[in-house]
């Protein structure tokens, strides 16, 4: 027999026409309604004022390329990393800009994505199918985003390539299909392995030689849909003053090291994640969140807001780019490429109450880290940051010619992510990094990619 329920508990006819009555009543919610519908509630909510107040001037900025565009794929991460690392070949070649290839770096890190999978089905083989974890395993298998430390697994295994060494696709530029693709071969893959495991007591070594064969056809898929990625390549570039230079049968390791030559094991990712159960001062990495196996785990060192702006402006002010990762969504407009709290009144438009702290947001699954930029710039007045410049890789008909601007206090709200080289931190964060790091479970916030 079913509960019997409350009048409370279900939608009567009474209570909307209460509802009814109540909107009715403010004929100013009349014309807020019939505005959002003909222009949209962003259009309806949006603060003029902020454009004004936000300019794109700063007082520090660091010469940057041309804006790269990811275009229809969810490479920031990848795409932020090499913006940051192609400044050095620009520098050495004396160039204007240079691109550095996402599509290489992407064929290697799907390859690998692959592969710490298939190991990480083969590693849960006794949990439930119906389990939290193998779902959340099973979720996205092959998916484009990435953390900073496996943008450098990628790099310190394959090396990098210029971007005409090996150039976009159609589907490395719009990759829904060829994801789509790969997630059901390796779905499929974790079937066969999990029953072969279960009903037909295959050992887990005799599994892991099936897997070679799964890869042999991951491996197929992406050259056919990315390309082969390049062993040898000859490097040919004109400089500012015309001067033109060749170098021939590079390997990607040896561009690497020669035109780049940044030792990213220097680099530590600092977060700011004001929740009770992440402590500052300590460090974090989360299970089952990574691309290479054999490779560097994700590690996070949790920081109060002061210290992490602190060390963000530092690293900035020294000329050395940010990669950073937050909450592209919140707040942002991505015509002005503004970046700001008051960019939107929601309240008052619809009125409402909307606020939450950032904490709260963690918690309760409204905010998380979804998007990795650079930043390049910042406006300091009496030694205080009011504005952040940002080099975004959405192509330059977004915000100012691709680059956007953060609002100090969007910066607080809503950043998540800086890497930072070591020698900015004090003593005592560097001694925190020999620290045994706290495991986090896969769907803990931080385990988000951007």
């Amino acid at each position: 027999m079913g509960v019997e329920l409350t009048q409370q508990q279900v939608i009567t006819d009474a209570l909307i026409d209460r509802f009814k009555t109540d909107f009715q009543k403010d004929p100013v919610r009349k014309v807020i309604m019939n505005a959002i519908k003909k222009n949209g509630i962003n259009a309806v909510a949006m603060n003029q004022e902020i454009p004004v107040n936000i300019p794109y001037t700063f007082s520090h900025e660091i010469q940057t390329g041309k804006i790269t565009n990811q275009k229809q794929s969810g490479r920031c991460w990848m795409f932020a990393g090499l913006n940051t690392l192609r400044l050095r070949v620009m520098e050495r070649c004396h160039l204007d800009t240079f691109e550095l290839s996402q599509n290489y770096l992407m064929f290697w890190d799907k390859f690998e994505k692959a592969n710490y999978f298939l190991e990480s089905i083969l590693e849960t083989l006794d949990e439930p199918t119906d389990g939290r974890l193998i779902a959340w395993l099973l979720r996205a298998p092959i998916h484009d985003g990435g953390q900073w430390d496996m943008f450098v697994n990628l790099v310190e295994k394959y090396g990098v390539v210029p971007k005409d060494v090996m150039p976009e696709t159609f589907e490395s530029s719009k990759t829904q299909r060829m994801n789509r693709v790969l997630t059901m071969k390796l779905r499929k893959s974790a079937a066969e392995l999990r029953k072969a495991y279960q009903e037909e007591h295959v050992a887990v070594e005799d599994l892991r030689s099936r897997k070679e064969a799964i890869l042999n056809e991951v491996y197929r898929i992406l050259c056919q849909s990315l390309g082969e990625p390049p062993t040898l390549f000859d490097f040919e570039y004109r400089d500012k003053d015309h001067h033109f230079y060749r170098d021939a049968r590079l390997t990607p390791q040896a561009f690497y090291q020669k035109y780049v030559g940044v030792a990213l094991q220097d680099y530590v990712s600092v977060i700011n994640a004001p929740t009770k159960n992440k402590p500052f001062g300590k460090t974090y990495t989360v299970k089952f969140l990574g691309n290479v196996k054999g490779g560097k785990d994700v590690l996070y060192l949790n920081v109060e807001m002061d210290v992490f702006k602190e060390l963000t402006l530092k690293q900035l002010l020294d000329n050395e780019p940010v990669w950073f990762g937050c909450d592209v969504g919140q707040m942002m407009d991505r015509d002005t490429g503004i970046m700001d709290l008051a960019l939107f009144d929601f309240e008052n438009t619809l009125n409402v109450s909307l606020g939450m702290t950032k904490a709260e947001r963690l918690e309760y699954g409204d905010s998380l880290m979804t998007h990795a930029m650079v930043f390049t710039g910042v406006h300091v007045v009496e030694g205080k940051p009011l504005r952040w410049k940002v080099e975004n890789s959405w192509g330059e008909d977004r915000g100012n010619k691709g680059f956007f601007v953060m609002s100090d206090a969007w910066f607080d709200e809503y950043m998540y992510q800086v890497v930072i080289h070591k020698k900015y931190l004090p003593d005592t964060l560097k001694a925190a990094l020999d620290q045994e790091p706290i495991a986090l479970e896969p769907w803990d916030p931080m385990g988000s990619l951007a």
